[in-house]
């Protein structure tokens, strides 16, 4: 259910204020209001659409887009805006202005904007307070549809982070020690199971595991910071995400097992060795340890690279180049991979694809795994798929020999998309082990 707009004028300061209370937290409101991968899904009155071609949110920082009207008029609106003041995740102030297509400021279209994002009882008060030049601008942007224009976008943005939100039947959350909101669905009876997400995943992959688990275990599925509905601190760091398998951890009770899937269970390695018995036991599934000459070691340079490429909003790069060095997969198949829809998916999540860079560290150089990197003295199963690479079963064998409570278990005619493509078969596989 939409929320109601209200509105205010005052015409002795010429503002207008359009204010919206949404069923969201703040610091998701900011997310969807500062991203640019978010903001062009929802910027604008309906029928419209939004391309953002700079946006660097600081003050001084340039946010330049248009709105092109989805009929086929022709009409389109260049628009530039300059920030003054940038305070997450609490408010905003810019200098909003029309332009020519080669950016050329429009004469006296200044408006100065503020945005206000207020902590409510069922969520977040945006408030968007627009001063004007004169009165009678104040009044032609509201002849123009200003209130309307503001009212759909608040409707479309609510809209636009309920789908990011999807998979929740009920939205929990559960704050780490910076302050970050971790977002989870919490499912099943049981012992409590946290499932730690690959790179580039969030939830919703593996929520068919969560539901073939869900019979044995309180399956605690959530959403890794700076992914889906989970927001996100810097500066990034390994021990934040720890941190925040920690909160879960405490969230379920004290203790818990965990389950990680490729970088996913190299995390869950570390949480670990760091938080002693509030883990109980570890599933991990393939994690990607390159220690000999099966492949070619991941760039020394490669999580400096990646965040380059984040920091120049180069998103379907950054995906491509993890893809490619990585993931190891041939160039010539990654320009069918982009004609897919989870592709626009990874987009959204390519600024944590460093973060799993941190988590591997040098461990992809085709070097012998560290003796004593991991302090792990509990049961931990690592599950590798039969038809997958021999990096991954080299990788299985040799952490299996460093750790001193560690077995080896192979599912018969399976890759490492197990977690999505075969959820059931994997479920079994922790099932068993769980109950012997």
């Amino acid at each position: 259910m939409r929320g109601k707009t209200k509105i205010h004028r005052d015409r002795e300061r010429r503002e207008l204020t359009v204010e919206r209370t949404v069923a969201m937290p703040p610091t998701l409101a900011w997310e969807g209001w500062t991203k640019p991968v978010h903001i062009a899904h929802w910027w604008g009155p309906k029928l419209w659409t939004a391309t953002v071609y700079e946006m660097d949110v600081k003050p001084g920082g340039v946010w330049r887009y248009s709105l092109k009207a989805d009929d086929n008029s022709g009409e389109e609106a260049f628009c530039k805006a300059v920030y003054q003041e940038v305070s997450e995740p609490t408010r905003l102030v810019y200098i909003d202005t029309f332009a020519d297509k080669d950016w050329n400021i429009v004469e006296n279209s200044e408006m100065s904007t503020t945005v206000l994002f207020e902590e409510a009882t069922k969520g977040t008060k945006l408030s968007i307070v627009t001063r004007f030049a004169t009165i009678e601008d104040l009044e032609n942007a509201e002849a123009m549809g200003m209130i309307e224009g503001f009212t759909d976008a608040f409707d479309r943005l609510e809209f636009y982070l309920e789908s990011l939100m999807g998979g929740y039947s009920k939205k929990e959350t559960v704050i780490s020690k910076d302050g970050t909101m971790i977002a989870y669905k919490k499912q099943g009876n049981g012992p409590a199971l946290i499932l730690v997400a690959s790179a580039s995943a969030d939830h919703h992959d593996a929520a068919q595991l969560a539901e073939q688990l869900a019979d044995h275990f309180t399956v605690y599925n959530y959403d890794r910071r700076g992914r889906g509905q989970s927001s996100d601190t810097a500066p990034y760091s390994v021990k934040r995400e720890v941190d925040d398998i920690e909160a879960l951890i405490h969230t379920a009770g004290g203790k818990a097992s965990l389950f990680g899937s490729s970088s996913g269970a190299v995390l869950a390695l570390e949480a670990a060795s760091h938080l002693g018995g509030q883990v109980t036991r570890l599933y991990l599934y393939e994690p990607p340890f390159i220690i000999n000459d099966s492949r070619k070691p991941v760039p020394a340079e490669y999580v400096e690279h990646l965040n380059g490429l984040i920091e120049a909003d180069r998103r379907s790069d950054a995906v491509e180049y993890y893809m490619s060095e990585a993931l190891g997969i041939p160039k010539e198949y990654i320009g069918y991979m982009k004609a897919d829809p989870s592709w626009h998916s990874m987009e959204a999540m390519a600024h944590t694809l460093a973060y799993d860079g941190m988590i591997m560290g040098n461990t992809q150089s085709g070097n012998p795994l560290p003796a004593n990197r991991w302090n792990v003295n509990i049961p931990t199963l690592i599950i590798t798929g039969e038809n997958s690479e021999p990096l991954f079963h080299d990788a299985a064998n040799e952490l299996a020999r460093l750790l001193p409570v560690a077995e080896t278990f192979t599912l018969i005619g399976q890759d490492h998309s197990a977690v999505v493509m075969a959820p059931n078969v994997l479920a079994e596989a922790i099932i068993a082990k769980a109950l012997v």
